[in-house]
């Protein structure tokens, strides 16, 4: 069976506050950042919209490219979402 995991980075409706995360259910995961379900940071700050995403089939990987984000700057995780999602739309419309 292929399961498939995703690092990704949600954001508030004015785009200044920055979450990053791994989930193996992408489309569960955003709802639960939107309906705040999630508690702690999530919930405080309101990150119910999905700006970026990655999937791989391997949870070694994607826990190691979390880490790696999360150590990121933040200039470095914009140009991430602007290269990917120039208009940050809520990538969970898409699905």
């Amino acid at each position: 069976m292929d399961y498939q995991y995703y690092v990704y980075i949600m954001t508030n409706k004015n785009n200044n506050v920055l979450y990053t995360g791994v989930t193996n259910n992408l489309k569960r995961r955003v709802y639960e950042h939107a309906t705040g379900l999630t508690g702690g940071f999530s919930s405080k700050y309101n990150t119910g919209k999905l700006v970026y995403y990655e999937m791989t089939q391997n949870v070694e990987s994607v826990i190691c490219r979390e880490k790696q984000i999360k150590k990121g700057s933040r200039k470095k995780k914009l140009e991430m979402i602007n290269s990917y999602n120039p208009e940050w739309k809520d990538l969970a419309e898409t699905f």
